[in-house]
């Protein structure tokens, strides 16, 4: 086990408090898993758990994403806490990220009620746009980021810094079997989140791709997951340039039959 220290918990907050705002504009997607848990890892001077974390995380998290007015677990906090759980209590990171749900479920709970919250403001902003007042509007902006970013910091390192005591103990007193329920939990839940993945994106056209890349990791011994992405980057551009070959033959048989041919 390993304690949090102040500097680290304030270094977790303002880092949470950066990916919270590009979570809550979806601009960068610094926000994702893999991300997070990493640079956790590294505040917490321990990047190879960050690294191994935020694969899984980010695996169980793949099929997440917000649509409309719903939210998802939040990955922001799911990825900081799985990573400060493994690094403070010593748990490996399957079991990290089913004790790491209720953090994620907390601040997704606190995203839809500034989601409902916030709906009050949306008619003085429309009188701003009506007015063009761009500068009152972007204040009313920026204020509203404002205070979800501050609520990742604060909540973050109550959570990390604050209750790493309790939680450490918590995890001790844990019997077995329900430590390896946690172990089960987390196990399974990347093979969810990636199945929810392959639910939109399995087309029957990429079906084959699947199937060597399949082949390629049972049968094949790699000693990382390097040559996985290069030979996915080779389908990727390859699909690529048979949709553009495609489409350039499309566009040619329509001015054909424009020409009257």
């Amino acid at each position: 086990m390993h304690e949090i220290t102040l500097m680290q918990g304030m270094g977790l907050a303002v880092m949470a408090l950066i990916v919270g705002i590009d979570f809550w504009l979806e601009a960068l997607y610094i926000f994702r898993p893999l991300i997070v848990c990493t640079l956790t890892g590294a505040i917490l001077g321990d990047i190879q758990t960050g690294l191994i974390t935020g694969a899984l995380t980010e695996l169980a998290f793949t099929g997440l994403t917000p649509i409309g007015g719903t939210q998802p677990p939040n990955p922001v906090l799911a990825g900081i806490m799985t990573t400060v759980i493994a690094h403070s209590t010593g748990v490996d990171a399957k079991t990290a990220i089913g004790l790491g749900l209720p953090f994620s479920f907390l601040m997704q709970y606190i995203i839809l009620f500034y989601y409902s919250a916030f709906s009050f403001f949306m008619q003085k902003a429309d009188r701003y746009a009506e007015e063009g007042n761009t500068r009152s509007l972007g204040r009313l902006n920026l204020l509203m980021t404002s205070i979800v970013a501050v609520t990742y910091a604060a909540v973050t390192f109550l959570c990390a810094y604050v209750s790493q005591g309790a939680m450490q103990t918590l995890v001790q007193s844990m019997p077995a079997w329900l430590t390896h329920g946690f172990e089960v939990a987390g196990g399974v839940l990347p093979a969810v989140g990636f199945g929810l993945l392959l639910k939109v994106m399995m087309k029957t056209p990429f079906i084959p791709f699947f199937i060597v890349g399949f082949l390629f990791v049972t049968f094949i011994p790699v000693q990382n997951l390097l040559p996985v992405a290069v030979l996915g980057a080779a389908f990727a551009v390859y699909e690529y340039f048979n949709e553009q070959k495609k489409a350039a033959v499309t566009a040619v048989k329509a001015e054909d039959m424009e020409d009257g041919i």
